[in-house]
């Protein structure tokens, strides 16, 4: 069985960051990209115009999450990634770890909210209203139950690698593209509940969330250290590296094991340092509301003793 990369030419030269970076589009993320930054670009041109606000920070983290996908699969970073294994671990680690967590900190979907119009008859379901109603659908309630996100963000990983099924992907284009957008979602339905910032079917406390995070990521480091540990390479696709490129396949997938482990620490402590600020935003909020209550309460009982003091008075003339 040919493991070699789908039919790309194999005479590749070795990997340089310069020549790593050329561009070599996948039609179907480079499309799927511009029509998200067109979306998300109109979505705020549209509030800017009603006069609406949307934080400039939410923008930078959306376009810095869609151009991440961008580099890793629309640059010669995607074709090394068929046939040397470290730099195919690093696409993963990347489309599936630090995209989402970029793309969910910019609130597309929020935008989406109070950028699409509402149903122009009541009664009527216009995009914004079927938007909603798929947010507090039983569907998305459970594909965003920890019960359901941690044990699929684990088995991305050893069911994967650790069976037939990555080399059966690898041989069709349309396999290694399903399997892609396959890690991008797990990413987001893995990391919405936990940090993003759209509204959701499920959103535990904070402490609930850290657990969650901190769940997974046990699983990703020694899936990693499996991997530097072998004793010969374990995926049948780069057990046979182009000549050309100069390396060991079982050197390259001990890289490919220290990506593994190393990055799953990088975006657990930005997922934490977002947790920990929102925590903190919110009780701001709470402390906020609370100060309002209490004043309000303090208006209403000094108002009840000023007419009381008056209900003495007039009894005393």
């Amino acid at each position: 069985m040919d493991h070699s990369g789908h039919g790309m030419n194999m005479d590749l030269p070795p990997f340089t960051l310069g020549r790593g970076l050329e561009l070599s589009a996948d039609p179907f993320f480079l499309i799927s990209c511009l029509v998200a930054l067109a979306l998300y670009g109109f979505g705020v041109v549209r509030l800017v115009r009603r006069g609406d606000k949307w934080p400039v920070g939410r923008t930078i983290s959306f376009v810095a999450g869609v151009l991440t996908i961008l580099l890793v699969m629309c640059t010669k970073l995607n074709d090394y990634g068929m046939v040397m294994f470290s730099v195919h671990m690093v696409q993963h680690m990347i489309i599936s770890m630090l995209s989402p967590i970029l793309i969910l900190m910019g609130a597309p979907i929020t935008l989406a909210l109070r950028a699409l119009p509402v149903a122009a008859r009541r009664g009527h379901k216009g995009p914004r209203e079927w938007l909603l109603w798929f947010l507090h659908s039983r569907y998305m309630r459970i594909i965003t139950h920890p019960a359901f996100t941690i044990p699929l963000f684990i088995a991305s990983l050893y069911a994967l690698y650790f069976t037939p099924i990555f080399d059966t992907l690898m041989e069709s284009k349309v396999g290694h593209i399903g399997m892609m957008v396959h890690f991008l979602a797990v990413g987001l339905v893995f990391f919405w509940p936990i940090m993003g910032v759209d509204p959701g079917p499920h959103r535990p406390g904070y402490i609930m969330r850290m657990l969650e995070l901190f769940a997974g990521m046990p699983f990703h480091a020694f899936f990693g250290i499996a991997l530097m540990m072998a004793s010969e390479p374990m995926i049948g696709t780069y057990k046979n590296p182009p000549a050309s490129l100069g390396i060991d396949a079982l050197a390259d997938q001990s890289a490919a094991g220290g990506i593994a482990w190393a990055f799953s620490e990088v975006p657990s402590v930005l997922v934490l340092l977002a947790l920990l600020f929102q925590w903190y935003r919110s009780d701001q909020r709470q402390a906020r509301r609370t100060d309002r209550a209490a004043d309000r309460d303090g208006d209403k009982e000094l108002e009840a003793y000023n007419a009381y003091l008056a209900s003495l008075a007039a009894r005393g003339r």
